[in-house]
């Protein structure tokens, strides 16, 4: 019989009856969800796989002192030797503490703006910057492709209506590393915290915003350079920026013993934060976003982040399962009114693209398509730990596709 903490990597049990899982608070509204023999879900499970691959405490300061004490190496002699993304939420703030305070780094803070920043993580982040002695490089994308880029995920009728956004941080850090001959990246994100999304519900695409963009708009978008690549990151892209220019991406707060309430303790003492309202909510085109997934697709992704909170001990089950599949607070009819106005389209428009079918990215062309004939490979060099196990797992077992 398999526990939670011991299995191999194909031998789960499947079910697909209406189920809640026994540990966490994700039930069979969460796509290719499966329980093992105890009622405890796949997800949960690799949650435990990521702990192993991941640690924290004693062993986890270790690995971010080699880390760390590489990067100072590395940007020896150097205006700066990292780059930080912030968003003026939480997580991030506490990122930006996390490496000066903490660590003793140099980081150059980078943000990108899309349009919708709320106002109140703007401030958020020129206050630490300021705090800190840290320099604030603000990536103002070009609205008018921003906004096509969303109205064309609203066309494509997929739940990953901030593609747009996520492509330009992503594209907006590495340009800012390769301008800055910079090697090292950090993101504020933790699984322990934030949890694992079904593919079906979040996919990060490159190749995939391309492809909706050429079906669904007529506006061409700016070219790709290495110190601007833009809204241009795809396959291609990354493995110039890794192989090429040598720059690494890490999400240190993996290893550390992360508590969201002790480090917002910290940010707003030291750092004279202020909570925007919500978590996401840094960005305002989140309300409009979580309730086209609620109303739309059905979808609540909370359930991704509650149900990681309960695993690593910071949120009761029962909790959980109360918030499960209710209205998040973040969807404010005055916000989601501003975000449709804001895009330049009427609630009639708007109401037309809600009426769609529902799709996912299998319906266009992703760098999915490419990898997924490699699945037999991927497993073997996951097996020989040439590559991690967790990359075909995520893919080819947590996502049954």
């Amino acid at each position: 019989m398999k526990t939670s903490t011991s299995f191999d990597i194909d031998d789960l049990t499947t079910s697909h009856s209406s189920q809640l899982c026994t540990r966490c608070c994700q039930d069979t509204t969460v796509p290719f969800i499966t329980f093992d023999e105890q009622g405890v879900c796949n997800y949960c499970h690799f949650h435990d796989m990521l702990e192993g691959v991941f640690p924290n405490g004693e062993k986890g300061r270790e690995i971010l002192t080699k880390l760390f004490d590489k990067v100072k190496a590395k940007g020896k002699g150097k205006k700066y030797d990292c780059i930080a993304g912030v968003s003026g939420g939480r997580d991030s703030t506490y990122l930006l503490y996390f490496l000066v305070k903490i660590w003793g780094l140099r980081p150059l803070a980078v943000h990108f703006d899309d349009g919708f920043d709320n106002p109140v993580a703007t401030e958020n982040m020129l206050k630490a910057c300021k705090i800190l002695g840290v320099d604030f490089k603000n990536v103002v994308s070009d609205w008018e492709e921003a906004k096509e880029l969303k109205i064309d995920f609203l066309k494509a009728s997929t739940p990953d209506m901030n593609m747009g956004t996520d492509i330009g941080i992503a594209s907006s850090l590495y340009g800012a590393a390769a301008q800055e001959d910079v090697k090292f990246i950090f993101i504020g994100q933790s699984f322990r915290t934030e949890g694992t999304k079904p593919l079906i519900w979040s996919f990060f695409d490159g190749d995939y915003l391309r492809d909706v963009h050429r079906r669904f708009s007529k506006l061409p978008l700016k070219g790709w350079s290495p110190n601007q690549p833009n809204f241009n990151f795809g396959a291609k892209e990354l493995v110039y920026y890794s192989f090429f220019r040598g720059i690494q991406t890490y999400t240190p707060l993996y290893y550390w013993d992360y508590i969201r309430p002790e480090a917002q303790k910290i940010i707003e003492r030291e750092l004279d934060w202020i909570y925007p309202g919500a978590h996401y909510f840094d960005d305002l085109y989140h309300s409009l976003i979580k309730y086209v997934h609620r109303v739309k697709f059905k979808i609540d992704m909370n359930i991704n982040s509650d149900a990681a909170l309960v695993r690593s001990g910071f949120m009761s089950r029962e909790e959980a399962i109360k918030r499960a599949h209710g209205i998040y607070k973040i969807e404010d009819p005055v916000v989601i009114n501003s975000c449709i106005e804001k895009l330049g389209v009427s609630k009639e428009q708007f109401e037309e693209w809600m009426a769609l079918a529902p799709k996912d990215f299998r319906d266009y062309n992703t760098m999915y398509n490419w990898i997924r004939p490699f699945r037999g490979v991927i497993k073997i060099l996951s097996k020989l730990n040439i590559i991690p196990k967790i990359v075909y797992y995520k893919y080819f077992v947590l996502n049954k596709l």
